[in-house]
């Protein structure tokens, strides 16, 4: 994967704070749709995720592990 790449994301982190629920909704909201990957931190992948809630793509950022995602697309 490199940045640029669009991706969907197949499954939330079992390691988000279960009481977080902003966190919990953010993640879920995303589950199914794609994105395009944005960068790299260590071995995260940066995915700005904002359209999947109404607003410009930078509004909110995930980092998640690549395991975590399908690549799709050429």
């Amino acid at each position: 994967m490199k940045i640029g790449d669009k991706v969907k994301l197949t499954k939330i982190p079992a390691d988000l704070p279960a009481d977080n629920v902003p966190l919990q909704t953010l993640f879920r909201g995303c589950v199914g749709k794609t994105f395009t990957i944005a960068g790299f931190d260590d071995d995260l992948v940066e995915l700005h995720v904002g359209e999947a809630f109404g607003k410009t793509a930078e509004h909110h950022q995930i980092w998640v592990a690549p395991d975590h995602l399908k690549r799709v697309g050429a």
